[in-house]
């Protein structure tokens, strides 16, 4: 589903095309270019060629079963081959409201468009050709790239280092990989602040290039960043919902008497509070949270998104998951941390809970309690992308006014 207010603004987007003269034909085929292309109404040979790049594009057979769409920031390029089709296919979301009809390539088979999206736009859709739907409902949703999260010249790069795999005490009988980046402006001399990421795979490709940008612009303290994989068993069993959905001390213990110590060996780093922060997404998000409520002495900023504050961790009792936070945060006394959330109003529902519903009970709760903190809500799905489009504004937010402890 989409929601209401942003349909409105959708279908106010026309198909685009292209704009002479064209797409050359050693050109990489993009979402942009595809929309530039469109525009010219290409005919004759010129359609054929379209089409043939437009297949090895998509793929010749994902292309006659409709394939994914391909995304470049807002911009979107949905194609199909529908021989025999009586009518333009189109892009159909999942509630009927949204219909983006598809430009047939010439006389081909073959039909494309390419639309340019509202930011934070999503839903689910599917191709119509003929008023059959092909395949089950897929998920979309898009948003703009900000600068800070791109490579940007003359900014110095810090370095990101694949450790060796940690067998873990306090989760005794796991291992995980795990890495390390240190930033270009880190000295010996000056500990550094620390930023721990659950799921840190899913991070590191991304996380050090934001970094390298804001820690250069001084919008964030220098900062050595610790992605730590969750832990499996012997045999490959993931230990991840026992680590991140518990409710207790002991991930904050790990991190803090296994994994910190360990960074401290080749680097050094500060250890109070608003010098440490932990970010996570889904299990992971709530597994932040529960090391800034277990240990706010020692981590004082949380980044939690899509936070999976619901049953997961039901326990003998059946009831003892992240759902119970609100209510210990407004039975609780405030500690002394800064929190960030966000969550998208297309997130799960499921047995274990209503993601979007918990994370705005979290919100209400910090807020009757007077943290500092702050919520960003949007249509988004249980996906890292609207996080990640925002990680540059959110580490601004979470290191602004950054003085460590004497």
């Amino acid at each position: 589903m989409i929601r209401r207010c942003s349909l409105l603004v959708l279908l106010c987007f026309p198909v685009m095309g292209l704009s002479r003269p064209g797409l050359a034909q050693d050109a990489p085929l993009t979402p942009k270019a595809l929309a530039e292309t469109l525009k010219t109404a290409p005919t004759g040979n010129d359609a054929v060629l379209l089409a043939e790049r437009i297949r090895t594009w998509f793929g010749k057979d994902a292309l006659l079963k409709g394939p994914n769409a391909k995304t470049e920031a807002l911009t979107v390029a949905w194609a199909v081959e529908a021989p025999g089709a009586k009518s333009a296919p189109q892009v159909l979301s999942s509630d009927g409201v949204v219909r983006i009809p598809l430009n047939r390539i010439g006389t081909t088979d073959v039909y494309a468009a390419s639309v340019t999206l509202p930011d934070g736009a999503a839903m689910l859709w599917s191709y119509d050709v003929d008023g059959k739907r092909l395949g089950d409902a897929r998920r979309m949703e898009v948003y703009s790239v900000q600068p800070d999260s791109v490579e940007q010249p003359g900014v110095p790069k810090g370095k990101l280092t694949e450790q060796a795999r940690w067998k873990s005490k306090i989760f005794e009988g796991t291992e995980r990989s795990w890495w390390v980046y240190v930033p270009a402006q880190y000295r010996p001399e000056n500990p550094a602040c620390v930023m721990v990421f659950q799921d840190g795979g899913s991070y590191r490709n991304y996380v050090p290039t934001v970094f390298d940008n804001l820690i250069a612009k001084k919008e964030m303290p220098v900062t050595v960043g610790v992605f730590v994989d969750p832990g499996v068993f012997a045999g490959g069993r993931s230990n991840r919902s026992f680590e991140y959905d518990t409710l207790s001390d002991q991930y904050a213990r790990f991190l803090l008497e296994e994994i910190l110590p360990e960074v401290e060996k080749t680097v050094k780093l500060r250890r109070d509070a608003a010098s440490r922060a932990i970010c996570g997404a889904s299990s992971g998000g709530i597994a932040a949270f529960t090391v800034g409520w277990e240990r706010p002495q020692e981590f004082g900023k949380v980044v939690s998104w899509i936070g999976s504050f619901t049953n997961i961790a039901s326990g003998q009792s059946r009831r003892e998951g992240g759902h119970n936070y609100p209510a210990l945060i407004r039975k609780t006394d405030k500690k002394p941390i800064r929190i960030f959330l966000q969550d998208g109003n297309n997130d799960l529902d499921n047995a274990h809970g209503n993601w979007w519903l918990s994370n705005l009970q979290m919100s209400r709760a910090l807020a009757f309690k007077e943290y500092d903190y702050k919520f960003v809500g949007g249509y988004g799905f249980h996906s890292h992308q609207h996080g990640r489009a925002i990680f540059p504004d959110t580490l601004r937010w979470l290191w602004r006014d950054y003085k460590p402890a004497p």
